[in-house]
């Protein structure tokens, strides 16, 4: 689901440091030849010191000792600088950033869904719209949602709510799409003229058949695991919007022992409206043969 908000795009804040050892070493090495020199102007009779070849001297033990303390203590300041940070916070942390949105983590609930609910609360403070506060409603009304899409087809005066849920390929139940429904329409929350279609995404089922040759050398449990390889990248990929197109499901199905594919079904790349969202049923794999 589009937040219109992608924070993986966000540059690096400048409140972030890099860190470097060597950096860090040789600043500290230039800082001690420095006031060794100033003190031979004072004291005359001391030798000229370079300790930059020599690793036992204890100078160089000491710096490096110390400059790596320096890293480590950078490192933690980077690290409390991105945990008050959307983009970076994860864990407890991010529990703390998020209830200052009066956003909390619901049980089982991952950093990514809790950041785009954050997100959400933001975007639909107003109570009077945007579509982001009817999405935050939907999302804050039960785990199993794992998206949402809130759309008007034409002019028609109904608000349309699609589910995607966490529940086997992604079709939404009715058991959630009554919770999403009272959510939606609580009196708290639904404005006087608005009126809810709410639906599952997942409206689309598509049935694949491809032709497979083998290399010669492939054991005959190939064909399972190139099928078992296809429905998990799916499950990984399948969102709302998302296309099935020929290319990329036949070329996940192209694992060790694999010669080739012929995709024979369906006919063309299956297009998602950005409300909806494919489900692969069957998957019927025909051995030709084996083949270099």
């Amino acid at each position: 689901m589009s937040t219109a908000i992608d924070l993986t795009s966000l540059p690096t804040p400048q409140v972030i440091s890099e860190l470097s050892y060597d950096t860090i070493v040789a600043r500290q090495l230039a800082a001690f030849q420095s006031e060794w020199e100033t003190l031979r102007q004072t004291y005359p009779d001391l030798p000229a010191y370079d300790v930059s070849m020599l690793e036992t001297d204890p100078a160089v033990i000491v710096n490096q000792s110390e400059s790596y303390r320096e890293l480590l203590l950078l490192a933690r300041i980077n690290e409390a600088a991105r945990a008050r940070l959307l983009a970076f916070a994860f864990g407890s942390d991010l529990d703390q950033l998020a209830i200052f949105y009066d956003v909390a983590r619901m049980p089982g609930e991952t950093d990514a869904r809790l950041k785009t609910r954050v997100i959400l609360a933001i975007q639909g403070r107003s109570t009077g719209g945007p579509k982001e506060r009817y999405k935050s409603v939907v999302m804050n009304s039960d785990i199993r949602v794992e998206s949402v899409e809130v759309y008007r087809v034409g002019r028609s005066p109904l608000i349309n709510v699609a589910v995607y849920s966490t529940e086997p390929n992604g079709v939404a139940s009715a058991d959630l799409l009554s919770v999403v429904t009272t959510a939606l329409t609580d009196e708290n929350v639904q404005l006087a003229n608005d009126e809810f279609v709410v639906a599952s995404a997942v409206r689309t089922v598509v049935n694949l058949a491809f032709d497979i040759w083998l290399l010669p050398d492939a054991d005959d449990g190939t064909v399972t695991r190139a099928v078992t390889a296809l429905q998990d990248a799916w499950a990984v990929e399948q969102t709302l919007g998302r296309d099935l197109v020929r290319e990329w499901w036949t070329s996940r199905l192209m694992i060790s022992g694999v010669h080739k594919i012929t995709a024979t079904a369906p006919a063309a790349d299956v297009i998602a409206p950005p409300s909806e969202a494919i489900a692969i049923g069957s998957i019927t794999p025909n051995l030709r043969g084996r083949a270099f």
